[in-house]
């Protein structure tokens, strides 16, 4: 079964994740199918970029999302953009509001001492 989950990348007491399409036996850092984003939840407010047709296609073949992904798809809106699509909504339009949305998000500015 195809699970999408969290790879943790970074150094030592740093972490950040991407957010893969794996096979569920795969190690948490191991192979993976497909890189679909990038979660940083160490930034104020937390870095979060996605790949949302690629994830919309993943799900529409039957990947799951496990529990800390689905919650990271909940904070952007992902999930009920999704649940729109399986309606019926047409791709280009919830794309084109996910892009709007990502855009109206807060970014982080990195300063450097």
């Amino acid at each position: 079964m195809v699970r999408l989950r969290l790879r943790r990348v970074g150094s030592k007491f740093q972490p950040s994740y991407r957010i893969v399409a794996a096979d569920s036996e795969f190690p948490r850092d191991g192979r993976f199918l497909e890189i679909l984003g990038h979660y940083n939840p160490r930034t104020e407010p937390a870095t979060i970029e996605l790949d949302e047709a690629r994830i919309y296609d993943w799900m529409s073949k039957g990947a799951l999302p496990t529990d800390s992904v689905a919650r990271v798809f909940k904070s952007v809106g992902l999930m009920d953009r999704y649940a729109r699509l399986k309606a019926g909504e047409s791709l280009e339009t919830l794309l084109a509001e996910a892009k709007a949305v990502a855009a109206a998000r807060p970014v982080s500015v990195k300063t450097s001492k």
